[in-house]
């Protein structure tokens, strides 16, 4: 996404002036990665700056480059990279950049496994109630409607056949029916993939430190969505179910802004979503599950097409 040698040229230059002196940032590295044994020697430099001008914060500094130590790293495939944002703030305020692996946030989006997928998670719920009486079942139609013979009609035996406009369903549904079926893993786990890479590819793949807010009010968080253009209904994921309370109190009063757990992520709700946004944490456990999955399957020779 961005080359680290090029990537002052992708940060806003009085931001980086107000996080940096010039000889502070010089002790960046080649990778573009601050070195934790300077990060004292920039906030010294920028306590004895004489330049008036300098905006000196309060906290820390920020990083300009978040770096993770990708599991099970690809040979051949670029890691992907995104913003690292923080919701403490109303503006929109850049942490980091984060690496992303590449078979989870970077593979081709297979529509017929999203389909797949929406469709096992719309059917897996349903049950289908209708009934219709069988000829036994109906009421009625205890004699002979006409004689045998001599009539010129059909020999009938009681009004409640299926022949008959009121009578019994010969085959007729019988529930209450369950549709569940179980898709298989794989595509199951090529469906999360899937999902993930295309809302990354559309720029609706937002990663945030954590869902801290500075206070309980809804009206905070859509004035939030709205100045960091998040779209009309978002779905934040968390790696646990007990989340922040004033992010929690907050989004209950919002119908198209919806939470969950990191287990709970499915293709129908990312799909369902506009912006999809994520925690670190969560990050660090999507891609920790779904890759031991996809290399404990090439090691047990499971087929498992991945386009790269």
């Amino acid at each position: 996404m961005f080359c680290p040698k090029h990537i002052f040229c992708r940060v806003n230059s009085q931001n980086l002036k107000n996080l940096f002196t010039f000889n502070a940032a010089r002790k960046l590295t080649t990778t573009g990665i601050l070195k934790a044994e300077d990060k004292t020697d920039v906030a010294g430099e920028l306590e004895t700056t004489s330049d008036p001008h300098l905006y000196v914060p309060d906290r820390p500094p920020l990083p300009i480059i978040t770096s993770r130590q990708l599991e099970y790293p690809s040979e051949h495939l670029p890691s992907k990279q995104a913003w690292l944002d923080t919701m403490a703030t109303l503006e929109d305020e850049k942490l980091g950049i984060v690496d992303l692996h590449p078979k989870i946030f970077g593979t081709y989006p297979r529509l017929d496994i999203l389909h797949n997928n929406v469709d096992w998670q719309r059917k897996y719920r349903f049950i289908d109630y209708s009934f219709a009486r069988s000829r036994a079942e109906m009421p009625g139609g205890g004699k002979k409607p006409h004689p045998q013979k001599k009539t010129g009609r059909a020999r009938q035996g009681s009004i409640r056949s299926p022949i008959y406009f009121r009578g019994g369903k010969a085959l007729g549904p019988r529930g209450p029916k369950s549709y569940f079926y179980m898709l298989p893993k794989v595509k199951r786990v090529h469906g999360l993939c899937c999902a993930l890479s295309a809302k990354y590819a559309q720029n609706k793949l937002i990663i945030v430190d954590s869902l801290e807010i500075p206070k309980a009010d809804q009206q905070f968080l859509e004035d939030l969505i709205d100045v960091r253009f998040w779209g009309f209904s978002v779905l934040f994921v968390d790696d646990s179910d007990i989340m922040p309370r004033n992010f929690s109190l907050a989004v209950n009063q919002i119908p198209h802004f919806n939470a969950m757990p990191v287990y709970g992520l499915n293709v129908y709700s990312m799909l369902k979503h506009e912006t999809l946004v994520l925690t670190l944490a969560a990050v660090e456990k999507i891609e920790s599950k779904l890759l031991q999955i996809l290399y404990s399957a090439q090691k047990e020779d499971v087929k498992f097409e991945y386009n790269e």
